[in-house]
């Protein structure tokens, strides 16, 4: 792995205060332009830069200092580092093993027929595919469509459940209002599925006690009056 120095700038700053190294010296140990370094000499472009010692780092002896400021023609040399600094990755597509991309077709499929109304962008990031690709597994003519069997993509572990909840939200919001039978093909949300159904009201309504006390009443009035009359 290749070494890298620690603040090119605020090194460059450093050394420029600190010793007699030319500007194509430092330029070369920084990786820099010699202008820039000149700037940073001139004082246009350290403005808030604070100077990193390169020796207390580390990254360069005094002897290599020294070395240098004797033959201008030397280039100085990073100090083998006490602590390894990992190389930057670049940002790029992210490494999917061979077997989840044998996958892939598979997801699209899945997505195709549970979510019509997702878009091939939104398909392309989910799974990390091309819009060629979706419209022939939408088409059935992929090379390998006779094979293919729809399979969830998250459970694949090809996107998340929220992501997928995202873009299903999205195409919701464009997609304009959904037929009965279209809504009966479509695959609702894992979060709309989690809001629970209003529960009906099964609690006794409270009781009356004048109502109930009124009805008794009346119901022995009326037995009272039926005695009356058998009597007479």
């Amino acid at each position: 792995m290749a070494q890298q120095l620690l603040m090119p700038k605020a090194t460059a700053v450093w050394l420029v205060d600190n010793t007699a190294l030319s500007f194509d010296q430092i330029a070369q140990f920084c990786k820099l332009h010699p202008l820039e370094v000149k700037a940073i000499a001139d004082g246009e472009s350290s403005q808030g830069i604070k100077g990193l010692d390169p020796v207390a780092t580390g990254q360069l002896s005094r002897e290599e200092i020294a070395e240098a400021e004797a033959d201008p023609e030397h280039r100085l040399k990073l100090s083998e580092p006490k602590v390894r600094v990992p190389e930057t990755k670049r940002k790029g597509p992210r490494y999917t093993p061979v077997s989840k991309r044998q996958d892939r077709p598979n997801a699209i499929l899945w997505l195709v027929r549970n979510h019509p109304e997702l878009k091939d962008a939104q398909i392309s990031r989910l799974v990390g595919t091309t819009k060629s690709t979706i419209e022939q597994i939408r088409n059935r003519t992929h090379w390998n469509a006779a094979n293919l069997a729809p399979m969830d993509p998250v459970t694949l572990g090809l996107c998340t459940q929220i992501d997928l909840d995202l873009e299903v939200e999205r195409a919701a919001k464009t997609r304009g209002p959904v037929s009965e039978d279209a809504q009966d093909s479509v695959l609702v949300s894992a979060r709309e599925t989690e809001v629970a159904d209003p529960v009906e009201e099964t609690g006794e309504k409270e009781i009356d006690a004048d109502a109930v006390f009124a009805k008794l009443t009346s119901m022995k009035r009326s037995d009272t009056e039926e005695d009356s009359d058998d009597k007479g």
